[in-house]
């Protein structure tokens, strides 16, 4: 039944049916997503916060009440706490420059994992270019985990801040956060995790976690893209500065100061895309009402097959060889190019990612310039990666 609820996966691609296996970029939208997109520039489109007339103020309360179901999902303690934003891109970003720059100098250190995203790795390089700080690096292993027992090493009384990766985006790799979350605070170190492949599949508490920063891309979780939530504890969002100056995040502006708003206006300068966190919400609620823990479940399921099915194929190597990760198998084709691979079984309805994956470091470490990426929802099917094994099997025999 939840399949049914996503109206794009019954495009046909090249005349066969699709096969969408590049969850991890982008995700397919319910069609409650798309209804919730619709009613609000059909029915109520105007500007929020700022008018007295009831288009406006029905686009603030769906806006709003957006944001209290992003609350919910992730179980954050106000609605104070969350900050709309395009992505975790412009999460991490807004961390790295309203908390952290001020908070290191020389000498200072910023630890990251080598698990990590490109948007996850390059604002911390511009904070220690802009400071002197110095970016450490939690080690990966062969199987594609982190090596922990390097945390008590790794930490010490130079780090200031930690930034890791709950979901590896590339391998799929499950980080355990919550304890490196511990570790950190112990010496007081902050923690800012990146949520973006972990939203869509696992049941996120940020409270339980004891994280500092969280941050939620929208159109990894069925949401519209250019949508995303920082979650941040009350007590940081109080003593960061504005990362953006306009409208909305003020209370009041002469030429001689200007009096900023509290949270979260603070850090919401500007028209939003007012559109898109609506839909953000709508997939929240969507997410709730299938239940994550299904979700969970099902992705179990899905990881056990396509291992096993994809093992079978002759000469591939598979990353991220760990028992805790989600649906998401990186792998290579022994003498041929991953592009190769993508573009021969797109003619077969089968839609994957090849190619570095924004994470260039985890590749180096294979030795390998980049790789095929099938990435699974819940919303897919064994069959589906029957037909995926079939596609490969096609260009292994076309291509060898």
């Amino acid at each position: 039944m939840l399949r049914e609820a996503f109206p794009g996966l019954n495009n046909t691609v090249h005349g066969k049916p699709l096969v969408y296996l590049d969850n991890a970029a982008t995700a397919q939208r319910p069609q409650t997503v798309i209804d919730a997109v619709n009613n609000y520039y059909l029915h109520c489109n105007a500007n929020i916060h700022r008018g007295v007339h009831s288009l406006s103020e029905q686009a603030t309360e769906l806006y709003e009440q957006a944001r209290m179901s992003m609350q919910k999902l992730i179980n954050a303690n106000s609605h104070r706490e969350m900050i709309f934003v395009r992505g975790c891109t412009e999460g991490v970003n807004l961390v790295a420059q309203a908390f952290v720059r001020n908070r290191v100098g020389a000498g200072d250190e910023i630890l990251i994992s080598h698990l990590e995203h490109h948007s996850n790795i390059v604002p911390w390089q511009i904070v220690c270019e802009q400071t002197g700080a110095e970016l450490k690096v939690i080690p990966m292993l062969q199987d594609g985990s982190l090596d922990i027992s390097q945390l008590d090493n790794l930490i010490s009384e130079r780090t200031k801040f930690v930034s890791v990766v709950h979901v590896s985006n590339a391998l799929g790799v499950i980080n355990p956060v919550k304890e490196i979350i511990a570790k950190a605070h112990q010496h007081d170190v902050p923690v800012l995790v990146d949520g973006a492949q972990s939203t869509p599949h696992l049941q996120i508490d940020v409270q339980d976690l004891d994280c500092d920063f969280y941050t939620v891309s929208g159109h990894k979780m069925y949401a519209p893209t250019g949508s995303g939530i920082l979650y941040g504890k009350e007590k940081h969002l109080d003593d960061m500065p504005p990362w953006h100056g306009g409208g909305e995040m003020i209370s009041k502006v002469t030429f001689e100061e200007t009096i900023y708003n509290g949270l979260p206006a603070k850090f919401e300068a500007g028209t939003p895309n007012i559109a898109g966190g609506i839909g953000l919400g709508a997939a929240a609620e969507f997410l709730m009402q299938a239940g994550l823990e299904n979700i969970e479940r099902r992705d179990q399921e899905l990881k056990a097959y396509g291992e096993a099915k994809l093992s079978q194929v002759e000469g591939i190597t598979i990353y991220g060889n760990v028992a805790d990760k989600a649906p998401v198998f990186a792998f290579n084709l022994e003498g041929i190019h991953a592009h190769d691979i993508g573009t021969i079984i797109d003619h077969e309805g089968v839609a994957i990612r090849t190619g570095h994956h924004c994470t260039m470091p985890i590749f180096q470490f294979y030795g390998v310039a980049g790789s095929c990426r099938a990435s699974l929802s819940f919303y897919n099917q064994e069959t589906e990666i029957d037909q995926l094994v079939d596609a490969l099997q096609k260009a292994r025999n076309l291509l060898l």
